[in-house]
Order: structure tokens, then C-alpha cells, then sequence
């Protein structure tokens, strides 16, 4: 397995880590600001607009693990035929044919037997992978920065594809609002992924194998970097996917509206509710206008008051009203005072706007 040291976890923080650290303490602070706040946000269902982003990365989850199982992998000679790095060339290529059809050797494997002849050339196919040992042009086991330098494309391809995943995923366009915030965090995060695997594989000693006798002993950087790829690339996902319905269903990193929405709201239920009283004035205008609507609304009160004038001439009704006013459970003094405040603030700003008009 690839081999993680201290140092190397200290690198990735001090690269990671100032990009992802101001994200983390402004999503801290605005959690602490949405719980403190007098009506906090309700959680809500998950927005149909974010069910797309789930989807994108999901699919991306699915296709990370799936690379990484031993069926996608390039073949590896040296597992296949449970030979020692130090094997003798026409022995690990005899095996090798027994294992081919008809027992004969492909046109890869004899493009690849001069290429991986000597020791170091072993070491440099276990860290780059038979692809880059085969197909390199350029590349000479003297030079083993020229390996690295044609890998590179291959290295990044499949972050740049993660990216693009991340990217549509947390894109306005699919999104919207909810998951564009979380855009350039995704962004660095997958750049961070691509410079932590470039900076693993550029550091590490590549002639590791060159001192291990038994084959089970030896680390087979290439296929396990594939692993470990793809396992990275799924968590991200997953985080992310978090993220997106933690602050979806307003769970997490909820965001108070902004001055300008909570006016935009309000100017809306304003509109709605004058909508509504032009609407009630306009049935109030019709009915009374109508002749038939007019008597029928004057039976439905008189008949209202005859109905309430028998309900409070009731023994039980009385006896209530009596027993709450005796306890003093109702205030005489104090309904009074309400009903005049109501009314006031009712009939107050007409009285206020017709004063003012005759002054002018």
C-alpha cells in the first residue's frame, strides 16, 4: 500500500489547508448566527432543483469505486505471474506466455520485454504502470523525471473529470443559489486532489522495490494509487452531496436572507394582500349594488344577531359569563381598552391622512 508519512500529511495541510480553512470558520460563524437568531429558518423538503446535483454525483461516486476494483485496473506481470522483482526476464516472460492464448506472448508484451529489462526499469513500471514503460518514447531509466513528465497527462485526466463532476454539480445553472456557494470550495478541494496526488507520486523514491527479495513484499505503487484515487474521489463526493442536502433542507450551514430578499418578501406580501382587499372591496361593491345579494345579506346579519341574542339568553351561557366576570377571568376595564386600541389603530392613520389633507 502506498505509504503516507508525516511529512507528506504536513505538506498537503499547509497547501490545503489555507484555501479550506476561511470556508470552514464562515460556515462555523453562520451557524452559530442561525441558531442564535429569535426565529430560526424551518427545515424544509429538499429542493427539486438539487436533486439533479445528487445525481450527478452520484453517478460520480458509482464510477470512482468502480475503478478502483481489479477488473478495470492494467495488468499487473508481476502479480499475475507471483514473480519476484529481481526474476530473470526470460523466466518472468515464460511464465507470462503460459497465461496468454495459445501460449503465445501479445504484441504489448514484446513491446514491453526490452523496455523492462533491468532493475531500475522494474522499479519505474510498478510506479508509472506498464502504459507509460510501454508507449513512453522518450523516457530512459537514467532519467526517471522524463516517466513522471509523460505520466502527467494520465495523472490528471481523471481529476479533470472530477472536476467537470463537481463543477456541473454545484453549477448555478443546475443548483442554483443552494449549491453555486458551494462552487469554489468544490473547485479547490478537486484542485487540491490533483496537486496532493502529483506531489506524492513526484516525492516518492521509486527505487523502493529495488531492495525487497520476497514478491509478496513488494508495493505495486501504481495499481494502489488507483485505489486510493478513486477513494478520494467518492469521499469528496459524498461530502459534497452532504453539503448540498444538509444546506437544502436547511439542517446545516443555513444562510439568513439577505436585507434586500427580506424587503423583496415583504413588498410581495404587501401586493398579495392588497390583491386580495381590491378583490373583497370589489365583492363587497357587487353585492351591494345587487338588489337580491343585498336583502340576502341583510336576513343573514338580522338572522346572525337573532341567533346570538338567544345563544347568550341561555341559563349556561349566563351562568359562564357571570362566573368569568366574578373570577375575574375577563376584564370588563381591559377589553375595552383593547377594542379601543384596535379601533384606533384601525381608524387612526385615515384620521391622521384626512387632517393633513385639509391643512394642505
Amino acid at each position: 500500500m502506498v505509504q503516507i508519512t508525516l511529512s507528506t500529511v504536513k505538506t498537503l495541510l499547509f497547501t490545503v489547508g489555507p484555501f479550506l480553512l476561511p470556508r470552514v470558520l464562515g460556515y462555523y460563524r453562520s451557524l452559530r448566527a442561525t441558531k442564535a437568531h429569535q426565529k430560526p429558518i424551518p427545515i424544509r423538503p429538499l429542493p427539486s432543483r438539487l436533486y439533479r446535483s445528487l445525481n450527478i454525483l452520484f453517478v460520480s461516486t458509482v464510477l470512482a469505486l468502480l475503478s478502483t476494483l481489479p477488473t478495470f485496473a492494467p495488468e499487473n506481470i508481476f502479480t499475475i505471474t507471483s514473480s519476484r522483482i529481481q526474476t530473470p526476464t526470460d523466466v518472468l516472460f515464460t511464465r507470462l506466455s503460459l497465461l496468454r492464448t495459445n501460449n503465445t506472448l501479445t504484441p504489448l508484451d514484446e513491446a514491453l520485454r526490452p523496455r523492462i529489462a533491468s532493475l531500475d526499469a522494474r522499479c519505474l513500471y510498478l510506479q508509472y504502470g506498464p502504459d507509460v514503460l510501454t508507449h513512453c518514447p522518450f523516457c530512459l531509466s537514467d532519467e526517471p523525471w522524463s516517466y513522471f513528465w509523460y505520466a502527467l497527462p494520465t495523472i490528471l485526466y481523471p481529476h479533470i473529470l472530477h472536476l467537470f463532476a463537481l463543477g456541473l454539480a454545484t453549477s448555478s445553472v443546475i443548483a442554483k443559489k443552494e449549491g453555486s456557494r458551494w462552487r469554489n470550495s468544490a473547485v479547490l478541494l478537486g484542485v487540491g486532489l490533483a496537486v496532493s496526488e502529483c506531489y506524492i507520486i513526484g516525492s516518492r523514491d521509486w527505487k523502493g522495490n529495488a531492495r525487497v527479495v520476497r514478491a509478496e513484499d513488494m508495493q505495486h505503487f501504481f495499481w494502489d494509487m488507483r485505489i486510493w484515487r478513486g477513494m478520494g474521489f467518492a469521499v469528496a463526493d459524498v461530502v459534497f452531496a452532504g453539503f448540498l442536502w444538509a444546506g437544502g433542507t436547511n439542517r446545516l450551514f443555513v444562510v439568513p436572507p439577505t436585507v434586500g430578499e427580506r424587503m423583496e418578501g415583504a413588498l410581495r406580501g404587501l401586493e398579495g394582500a392588497r390583491g386580495r382587499m381590491a378583490a373583497l372591496g370589489i365583492v363587497r361593491n357587487v353585492v351591494v349594488r345587487d338588489e337580491g345579494l343585498r336583502r340576502r345579506g341583510e336576513a343573514y346579519w338580522k338572522k346572525e344577531g337573532t341567533v346570538m341574542a338567544e345563544v347568550l339568553e341561555e341559563r349556561e351561557v349566563v351562568e359562564g359569563i357571570r362566573g368569568a366576570l366574578e373570577s375575574g377571568r375577563i376584564s370588563v376595564s381591559q377589553v375595552e381598552e383593547e377594542a379601543k386600541r384596535y379601533a384606533e389603530g384601525i381608524v387612526g392613520p385615515t384620521n391622521l391622512m384626512q387632517q393633513q389633507a385639509q391643512q394642505q
